[in-house]
């Protein structure tokens, strides 16, 4: 399916800045599943991130997310525990859960190393004006899926890294962008021709 074809799926209106409550793709991954080395260098650079202009923030954010998702999509080394049935099943099953809970879920994509997803916290009940944030968020996400992976795998330690990668989606042309990427990513894989064909993708009616 080519993009043109895919664009009648596109149905969300973004405000184009929302310090809170903004729609956030994040990509989260295995514990284990990037070389040690590559992250020192990434800290190594991230942490100078208060002297880059606005350009040159969305220079490196592109530049390292490009080297990471080559790594994760092409593994050579490292656990790939999300090719696991029974685990996949269990995190797109979690992922869907929140949805109307805690975030409105536009799209998600499940790899045999790593998690995409594109969300919008909702409002928080508790604290009026305010949203529910990213930490609180992936803090349960992935703290109920890590236990549950590893009851399933009878494993032992960390289960996903504790950095990630999130991003704030400005516009309606932006969120398009990502989306259509998340969708893409086991067809650029080499996985599978379409996205559809894809189990554990998923895109909101």
């Amino acid at each position: 399916m080519d993009r043109l074809s895919y664009k009648p799926f596109y149905r969300r209106n973004l405000p184009h800045i929302q310090p809170e409550g903004a729609t956030l793709f994040v990509t989260f991954r295995l514990a284990g599943s990037l070389p040690q080395r590559l992250i020192r260098e990434w800290q190594e650079e991230k942490r100078h991130e208060n002297r880059f202009t606005p350009e040159q923030k969305r220079g490196f954010e592109r530049r390292w997310f490009g080297k990471f998702e080559e790594i994760l999509n092409h593994p050579k080394n490292g656990p790939r525990w999300l090719q696991d049935e029974r685990v996949a099943g269990m995190v797109a099953e979690s992922i869907r859960y929140r949805d109307g809970k805690v975030y409105r879920l536009d799209a998600f994509c499940i790899m045999s190393t790593h998690v995409h997803m594109v969300f919008a916290p909702l409002p928080d009940p508790n604290h009026p004006g305010k949203y529910i944030s990213l930490a609180s968020i992936m803090h349960s996400l992935k703290s109920f899926t890590a236990h549950e992976a590893n009851r399933i795998l009878a494993r032992e330690g960390p289960f996903w890294a504790h950095e990630s990668f999130d991003h704030y989606i400005r516009n309606q042309d932006e969120w398009e962008r990502i989306v259509w990427y998340v969708l893409q990513n086991p067809v650029k894989a080499g996985l599978v021709k379409e996205w559809q064909d894809w189990k554990w993708t998923y895109l909101a009616p």
